[in-house]
């Protein structure tokens, strides 16, 4: 199983989409985990102890934390708006990094 975290400025929906690409994936939502407080470099502190990936949109997190040192892979989705809508198209792109991800990896997916 790749246990996948979602950041809280991703809409929920995203999870069952993500989860549907296989079903190795089990995908979770920082606010329903109780984390949507936590601040990036405490969520990636805690979620690397339980997770393989984290997904997120928030485009300064690489400039703000040191990923390469991480116990989990960072994914970030760029898309025009952090809509379902235009997140989306970008789901199907998830699937061959999600299978071959690395710790301290960071990925940017358009």
């Amino acid at each position: 199983m790749i246990r996948i975290l979602l950041d809280e400025c991703l809409p929920k929906k995203l999870k069952y989409r993500i989860e549907e690409l296989d079903d190795a994936f089990k995908v979770e939502t920082a606010p329903e985990l109780g984390w949507a407080s936590f601040t990036n470099g405490e969520l990636l502190s805690v979620a690397e102890k339980e997770f393989d990936l984290f997904i997120t949109s928030d485009k300064n997190l690489s400039f703000q934390q040191t990923i390469t040192t991480s116990l989990i892979q960072v994914v970030l989705l760029k898309a025009r708006t952090n809509t379902y809508e235009d997140l989306l198209p970008l789901v199907e792109k998830l699937l061959p990094v999600i299978k071959a991800h690395q710790p301290g990896k960071f990925v940017e997916i358009e």
